[in-house]
């Protein structure tokens, strides 16, 4: 089964693959079906949220078009690319730097010659999990996380980077920081990086 409730007034879609679940949001935005209020993908899946819809008609559009996106998914995303401009001074640039057998400043190179993508939402408002670290670059996170990281920060944890997009506890490793607004709720959309887009780091 692909298409599942989830709860009384959603239904998840179980994609297969982070590149279906960008093409089946996509897809979606761009001929949102009738009672649908909100679409959340995810690493594998999309949420559908629409309370008021007839969910069996729906389930079956969305069974449809999850068989394009899948037929679809294995060429490029061709999202919009967002330039991020980073000061690459973070806290534990060179707590990296050593965990890695790098100076800080390959460290830097490394990461803003990355390219990212970001392939979901989560953890916060405005959090994109971005996909592409050099691998050299994978770290664990702290043994201790921050009680509180500062708004812009750019930091790395495993495979993934990530702008922070407000203050809060967090428990990546910080490498740097910017002033792009990857959060503003006066925005629309309100998120700089939805899912699919494609980002890179300029020192």
């Amino acid at each position: 089964m692909t298409v599942r409730a989830a709860g009384e007034g959603a239904l998840l879609v179980e994609t297969g693959s982070l590149e279906a679940a960008h093409r089946l949001d996509a897809l979606l935005r761009a001929d949102r079906p009738a009672g649908v209020e909100e679409i959340v993908p995810g690493p594998e899946t999309v949420l559908v949220v629409a309370p008021g819809a007839d969910r069996a008609r729906l389930a079956s559009r969305l069974a449809s078009l999850l068989r394009t996106a899948r037929e679809t998914a294995a060429g490029p995303l061709g999202g919009p690319t967002v330039e991020i401009p980073v000061i690459y001074d973070g806290e534990d640039l060179a707590a990296v730097a050593e965990l890695t057998g790098m100076t800080a400043g390959e460290v830097a190179r490394r990461h803003a010659a990355s390219d990212f993508v970001v392939g979901w939402l989560g953890f916060a408002p405005g959090f994109a999990y971005l996909i592409g670290l050099d691998p050299a670059l994978h770290v664990p996170r702290l043994e201790t996380p921050r009680t509180s990281v500062p708004p812009g920060s750019v930091a790395v944890a495993g495979p993934y980077s990530a702008v922070y997009p407000s203050a809060s506890p967090g428990g990546w490793r910080l490498l740097g920081r910017t002033g792009a607004r990857v959060w503003d709720v006066d925005a629309d959309p309100p998120a700089l990086l939805p899912p699919g887009t494609r980002v890179r780091f300029r020192p």
